[in-house]
């Protein structure tokens, strides 16, 4: 009895935590769309000035492609300030930066980490909003436009954009898995922000009020997620803007897709030891609930769960007193996505046409990742500053 019992509650977790809060998440923005939402009245201009800090170590082959970016931007000139941290940095990503001369850069020979960098970009910034991205992230046009508008409600501390993947690796196991996750996640984002706030900023692209910022510890590893929920926890709610997107390629393989998956999962870990509070509904209300059901649960017992979910299955169905047809079904069900995970090992590098076969491989690594994260964390062995991961 005790095996059915935990194999129930573990299978409730999972599906839960997949499937059954996006499903709460779209009755409550539906819900909620009944209703009038209280609106402050704006404390900036339509058009504010808006600073654009670009951290970059080591980002020579893509700074020539970012500064086209960063030109090709409709947003007034005048107001759109450009800011690179290259901290560290020694290929030529400096003597580039010198080709443009209306970017401002701020530079210190020690790499220290790249929340150290964005800490010492914002004491430059003397504009209302700052928005935050990578050297290799590509914005769309219209991505400041479509940001600034949500800070129209004095409400909004944070607004967050739409991470998408690019290039021909998308039909391969990494670019696959990584192009659907981010397609699911931005959903239950738009969710969420409908509902009440995203739970955690994407750091390709993500803006806040300047004077919200607080300065991070300097060891800190989700610097996104951190940033984020600081301003949430005043009591600030974190947008999301889809029209709004950073564009990067995927990573190389599976092998570099991991080893980035496993410094977010220690990231998260370390985050939740730093903000238990989040935790406490009764301060913060519906937004721990989807704290817990977005971030903690995926960070905890769901990779455990997935482990366990096939042992119990097993016991189950070998013992003739315990099992019965639903089981027996249930652990063939288990079986199959198995066999999915091992042929999406097996063709990882061949480029199909159904990128949703991939689903069960990416699925399995992100959650090995996270258990990965977990051990990296609880030893000490996390580092501030990290190798940077191979894209396609």
């Amino acid at each position: 009895m005790i095996l059915k019992v935990l194999f129930i509650l573990f299978l409730f977790i999972i599906l839960y935590a997949y499937f059954g809060y996006t499903l709460l998440l779209l009755i409550l923005s539906r819900f909620r769309q009944l209703f009038k939402h209280d609106v402050r009245p704006s404390s900036i201009p339509a058009e504010p000035s808006v600073t654009l800090l670009i951290p970059a170590y080591n980002e020579g082959d893509y700074v020539i492609e970012k500064a086209r970016n960063c030109k090709d931007i409709n947003y007034p000139a005048e107001k759109l300030h450009i800011l690179w941290v290259t901290d560290g940095t020694t290929d030529n990503t400096a003597e580039l930066l010198l080709l443009y001369p209306e970017f401002k850069v701020i530079h210190e020979k020690e790499r220290r980490g790249k929340i150290h960098a964005m800490n010492r970009g914002i004491k430059q910034v003397q504009t209302p909003l700052v928005v935050f991205t990578d050297a290799n992230t590509m914005l769309n046009s219209e991505a400041i436009r479509e940001i600034v508008q949500f800070f129209a409600d004095d409400n909004t501390g944070c607004v967050t954009g739409e991470k998408r993947i690019s290039g021909a690796g998308l039909q391969v196991a990494v670019g696959a898995g990584e192009g659907l996750y981010w397609q699911y996640e931005s959903w239950i984002k738009r969710l969420e922000s409908d509902t009440s706030s995203v739970m955690g900023a994407v750091g390709e692209i993500f803006a806040v009020r300047t004077a919200l910022y607080d300065e991070v510890k300097e060891d800190t590893l989700l610097d996104d997620f951190t940033v984020s929920m600081q301003i949430m926890q005043k009591g600030y709610s974190i947008k999301y803007a889809p029209k709004a997107w950073g564009m990067e390629t995927a990573s190389l393989n599976i092998q570099e897709e991991l080893k980035r998956k496993t410094r977010i999962a220690a990231g998260g870990m370390q985050a939740l030891v730093r903000m238990p509070e989040l935790l406490n509904p009764l301060h913060y209300g519906m937004r721990s609930l989807m704290y817990i059901s977005h971030k903690v649960l995926r960070w905890t017992l769901v990779p455990i769960g997935f482990l366990l979910l096939f042992l119990l299955n097993l016991l189950i169905v070998c013992d003739p007193v315990t099992n019965n047809k639903v089981f027996t079904f249930l652990f063939i069900l288990q079986c199959i996505f198995y066999l999915f995970v091992l042929a999406g090992r097996i063709l990882q590098n061949v480029s199909l046409g159904l990128r949703i076969l991939f689903a069960p491989y990416y699925l399995f690594i992100m959650n090995f990742a996270i258990i990965k994260g977990f051990l990296l964390f609880i030893t000490g062995r996390h580092t501030v500053t990290w190798q940077k991961v191979k894209r396609s």
